[in-house]
């Protein structure tokens, strides 16, 4: 199957088809801006691939393409070029006229993720030896909260950024040791859920509630990328891994951000597949398994089981076990709807001076991983608690 151009190939192809097209069609025939269109014609005159114009095809000022709002601004004394939007009332309709829209995140994400893809790292394919009874293993550190401040002198204890990194580590490498026993063919590798604090400069969470934080917000993100790095070059050398994203409440955007930087970092390993997008609720199949996996901020527990019905519904018969991992409470909750099992992890993150203060303290701090057998489905729950 042929790959799909993207953003910027469509537009360098309709340059070099159409040379005279001004920078505004092109733009409005592929939904992009004139700034990019611009940007794409002077990568081909550099590249000698783009012939000379005929003269009088170069972009049209504004005032050339919206002549009343000149003639308009002319009379009051306001320059046309400093115009972005304008409302034209006239017998019969009241026209909203829009200026160019901000460029969209697959115009930005082409040309980032073409860029890092030169510059990511090549990972060896490892060949694994293959077991008559191997199992799924399922490594799920929930609720991470780099950026998370918490001073003992309030809450009772301390944690800052080393204090959970070397925690979800540990607890990581805790649930690699207590699984010894048995034989993996593969590992679903469950990320996002707050792994980030905050989602902004402003040290608040998406929806703008402030938090205690350590570190800026963009070393925190690159705390959370090197954790998230070398946890999936740790299990690489165990099974092959599926890393599966869930977006959550306190990092919704930035959390989504560093899901696709890593997607772009292993995308040159054999090893590793991503399950990235922002969709709030993925599916996991692994033989009679069908896994469920969400923040829990969302919809009710008690609806999971039907909306994995509809959503994995192409599964939902051939999988006699069925579960969704959730999130976001920091503490334990196991109950079975039916024939789903739907269970709520703990967190390996301090309690806050919010959370101390409001009485959402002295739950067990842990990291957690489930075992799955493809028949039998959920065997054994490892829990390694701090």
């Amino acid at each position: 199957m042929q790959k799909p151009l993207t953003q910027t190939e469509k537009i360098k192809a309709c340059i070099l088809k159409n040379p005279t097209l001004t920078n505004a069609d092109v733009a409005q025939a592929l939904d992009s801006t004139d700034q990019f269109v611009v940007k794409q014609r002077s990568a081909l005159r550099k590249e000698g691939k783009l012939p000379k114009l005929a003269p009088g095809h170069s972009r049209r000022p504004k005032a050339e393409k919206h002549p009343a709002l000149a003639k308009e601004c002319e009379v009051v004394g306001i320059p046309t070029e400093d115009v972005s939007n304008y409302w034209y009332k006239g017998k019969h309709f009241s026209v909203f006229v829009k200026g160019e829209r901000v460029k969209s995140y697959d115009e930005i994400k082409d040309d980032l993720v073409a860029d890092m893809r030169k510059h990511s790292p090549r990972y060896p394919v490892v060949k694994y030896k293959t077991y008559a009874d191997s199992h799924l293993l399922v490594v799920d550190p929930a609720d991470i909260h780099i950026g998370k401040l918490c001073r003992a002198f309030e809450t009772g204890e301390e944690h800052d950024n080393k204090i959970i990194v070397n925690r979800v580590h540990e607890g990581v490498d805790g649930i690699i040791n207590k699984a010894q026993w048995c034989k993996f063919d593969q590992i679903l590798f469950i990320i996002g859920n707050d792994i980030l604090h905050v989602d902004n400069p402003r040290r608040t969470t998406t929806s703008g509630t402030n938090q205690d934080t350590d570190g800026m917000w963009y070393e925190n993100f690159l705390i959370a990328k090197k954790l998230y790095i070398d946890i999936i070059e740790k299990l690489i050398g165990i099974a092959p891994v599926v890393v599966q994203y869930d977006p959550s409440n306190h990092d919704y955007i930035n959390g989504f951000f560093l899901a696709d930087t890593l997607s772009s970092w292993f995308s040159k390993s054999k090893n590793v597949e991503f399950k990235v997008s922002i969709a709030h609720r993925k599916y996991h199949v692994y033989h009679k398994n069908l896994i469920g996996t969400t923040h829990g901020d969302g919809a009710k527990e008690k609806d999971l089981g039907f909306l994995m019905a509809h959503e994995a519904s192409a599964h939902w018969d051939k999988c006699k076990h069925r579960y969704f991992y959730t999130h976001h409470l920091h503490h334990k909750v196991s109950k079975d709807y039916m024939s789903v099992c739907v269970e709520t992890l703990r967190s390996p993150s301090g309690t806050d001076s919010w959370h101390h203060r409001n009485g959402y303290a002295h739950a067990p701090k842990a990291v957690e991983g489930f075992i799955h057998h493809k028949e039998h489905g959920q065997i054994a729950r490892i829990t390694n608690i701090f």
